[in-house]
């Protein structure tokens, strides 16, 4: 694994760790484990293509 792959993982830890919380915290803005796995996917699909 090389450093830019590593820092890709730390970053969609912290926003899908982060979305999650706010989500938590929020009730209205939906189901806490959707939003986390939804913004961690994006995130991860926008990074792949770069």
């Amino acid at each position: 694994m090389d450093s830019r792959m590593d820092q890709q993982t730390v970053l969609l830890l912290l926003v899908g760790g982060s979305a999650t919380y706010a989500a938590l915290e929020h009730p209205s803005f939906g189901t806490a484990l959707l939003v986390g796995v939804a913004v961690v996917t994006l995130l991860h699909l926008l990074m792949k293509s770069h």
